[in-house]
């Protein structure tokens, strides 16, 4: 007679992606104000759920070897925001994390695509189904904020503008699935100094267009926006600008950025045959980048549970 099968839950962590980001100002704590239309992409890191005695927790997947000790640690102490995602959580719904959870790392730390909030918000989706929690607990929001600005942002995994600190969203017009081409030089760029060194005019907030759903509307609306960001991460990590180059001349890029803070840029396109040929053709030709195509609001948003 076969033994049972542990109860699991998959969950998916999409890339958040900034298709543009603007400086709108500085509050007195230091934090900067921002404007940015924010999508998702299905290429992304995954976590997984499973029944234990006691809550442990480690790291898989491509880039597993960057995490240091007290990124792995599973205590309360733990400075992983998936560990803190779960004790914070456990703490507020009263509940014993009798689970193990295992994080597939497989997007770059430090990359300007929301790496740890969507794996933190992931966690958090998962255990609202695992321990069948109301998913509008009036102790979310504020969990949530208090783990990072982009969680709340993450957990939707749903196109959004994000503003103030990137607290308040907003529900943006549908846009289309777009072809996506993702690539780090294989540099981190850490957020914190990034903002730092950000030493240009603030911007002021304007409306969306009423409809985003053509490719080719969205494309002349986003040319017109920046990443305000991307001269001080330039500064930082230099080999921006050569993925910036690569991405602008293959052929079908329409659009190509700086996600974030960096280092991560990405080449929008309007058919997925150029998407895969440029990132197989960048690919080749610098062996040391992570390079991923995928595709823009076509998040798998998450994944299979037994």
């Amino acid at each position: 007679m076969s033994a049972t099968p542990k109860k699991t839950l998959n969950v998916f962590a999409p890339a958040k992606i900034n298709l543009y980001l603007h400086i709108t100002g500085r509050q007195d704590n230091g934090y900067h104000t921002l404007d940015s239309l924010v999508g998702f992409a299905d290429i992304g890191d995954h976590i997984r759920i499973e029944a234990a005695d006691d809550f442990t927790f480690q790291i898989d997947g491509p880039y597993a070897h960057a995490f240091g000790p007290k990124e792995c640690d599973a205590s309360p102490h733990s400075s992983n925001l998936v560990v803190q995602a779960v004790w914070a959580l456990a703490q507020a719904a009263q509940k014993t994390p009798n689970i193990h959870v295992t994080l597939t790392k497989n997007i770059p730390l430090a990359a300007g695509l929301g790496g740890g909030s969507a794996d933190a918000a992931a966690v958090i989706w998962g255990l609202l189904k695992w321990w069948e929690l109301p998913t509008q607990a009036t102790y979310l929001p504020a969990l949530m904020t208090s783990l990072g600005a982009d969680v709340p942002v993450c957990l939707a995994s749903t196109p959004a503008r994000m503003q103030g600190i990137g607290d308040i969203l907003d529900v943006v017009p549908t846009m289309p699935e777009i072809p996506i081409v993702l690539i780090n030089p294989n540099k981190a760029c850490p957020t914190k100094e990034i903002f730092r060194d950000f030493d240009s005019d603030f911007k002021t907030p304007y409306p969306l267009p009423d409809t985003l759903h053509d490719f080719d509307g969205l494309i002349t609306f986003l040319a017109q926006r920046h990443n305000d960001l991307e001269p001080p991460a330039k500064a930082y990590v230099p080999e921006i600008q050569t993925v910036l180059s690569a991405l602008n001349t293959e052929e079908g890029c329409a659009l190509a950025r700086l996600s974030g803070s960096g280092a991560s840029c990405f080449g929008l396109f309007k058919d997925e045959a150029h998407a895969k040929s440029t990132a197989s053709t960048i690919a080749e030709d610098y062996p040391e980048w992570w390079v991923k195509t995928g595709w823009l609001n076509r998040p798998e948003r998450y994944s299979n549970s037994n």
